[in-house]
């Protein structure tokens, strides 16, 4: 928005040409949000507070979770607000790229909003069922693959590119809907599952969201995409501002959201921050890099699935508790040292995944 306005003041005012360069807009973008977040939270967690939208604690979990009970809850809706309005201020509007992952973010952002709630504010402890959410985020997903599938103008645009290897990617043609379904679906699931601990989600989401962003900037710049043998998507870079704007909003909340919480994102956060990340690596084709780089949310995912799968065909438990956090807290780790930990484990994974822009 203010990049139009900005490009029609420039005739008359030469000074205002600085803001159409994409890394200024990315830099403005991550502090707008960094402010609205900081700025919208208090009177957001005394309403939530005063509303009495508070967190529910499994009593089969560990026992230092019981006072977290109450803890206001649905405070995504502060982080989705703030990059909301931080990506339709700085980024391009032209590009459909970032109107198709706003789209994604702000409909995950809704599912998770009615599943939030029903728990806390109709007080019915099943929420959303399994299957309602899955088709919703299955048909959000399916919209967007479709967009992005009629928009590729190359076969590159919609190949699984293989990181460290250059000249090797594999055509997905048709398939690319499907594979990019799973992706986005898969991503916010496994986002979902991590946010238990406080702090623990929105931390690796913001690492790995800059980092995106990093690959989008690349992605859409036809010096450095050549120069280091990523194919060049136009458009995509437009896309660095919004991953700035989500890195922003994440360490605005991440003030309040720090051991011990005072607010939690609840599903509308985790379910929209989880969608945002695996459609910019749909657009950016680093599906693989992803995975990489989101490690954390990965094994906390494995975890659930193998200890439902070895529960249902043995009877027998893999961890004391499952997803991954709740299994070393059980084994005597403080909250803390949990959290910072995984956190480290994400720095080493983003530097990883990072490193395959070079090593090609």
């Amino acid at each position: 928005m203010l990049l139009l306005l900005a490009e029609n003041l420039k005739e008359y005012v030469s000074g205002f040409n600085v803001f159409t360069y994409l890394t200024l807009r990315a830099i403005l973008g991550a502090l707008t949000a960094l402010s609205l977040s900081l700025f919208l939270g208090p009177p957001l967690i005394r309403r939530l507070t005063r509303r009495q939208i508070g967190q529910t604690v499994r009593q089969d979990g560990p026992q230092t979770h019981l006072q977290k009970a109450g803890t206001p809850t649905m405070g995504g809706a502060l982080i989705l607000l703030a990059i909301m309005l931080s990506t339709l201020l700085w980024a391009d509007l032209r590009s459909l790229f970032v109107w198709v992952v706003l789209a994604v973010t702000l409909g995950y952002g809704l599912i998770g909003f009615a599943d939030d709630y029903r728990k806390l504010v109709l007080r019915d402890p099943k929420g959303l069922s399994a299957r309602q959410k899955l088709f919703w985020q299955l048909l959000i997903a399916i919209i967007a693959a479709v967009l992005l599938y009629r928009q590729a103008d190359a076969p590159q645009s919609t190949a699984l590119l293989i990181p460290y290897l250059k000249d090797i990617s594999i055509p997905l043609g048709w398939l690319f809907v499907p594979f990019a379904c799973l992706v986005i679906v898969g991503s916010s699931n496994a986002v979902n599952l991590t946010d238990g601990l406080d702090g623990l989600a929105i931390m690796p989401t913001v690492l790995v969201g800059g980092a995106l962003g990093v690959f989008a900037w690349v992605a859409g710049n036809t010096i450095f995409s050549r120069y280091l043998g990523i194919p060049y998507i136009a458009g995509a870079g437009e896309l660095f501002v919004f991953c700035a704007a989500m890195a922003g909003a994440g360490l605005g909340f991440l003030w309040f959201n720090t051991y011990p919480a005072q607010v939690f994102m609840g599903d509308i956060g985790a379910l929209a921050l989880g969608g945002a990340l695996g459609s910019v690596a749909v657009v950016v084709r680093q599906e693989v890099v992803l995975l990489i780089m989101g490690g954390v949310f990965v094994a906390e995912t494995v975890s659930v699935m193998m200890q439902v799968a070895s529960f249902k065909m043995t009877g027998k438990r893999i961890f004391r508790m499952a997803p991954l956090h709740h299994h070393f807290e059980l084994k005597g780790w403080a909250e803390p040292k949990v959290i910072v930990r995984f956190w480290i484990v994400t720095v080493v994974l983003v530097l990883v995944g990072l490193s395959s822009l070079k090593i090609r």
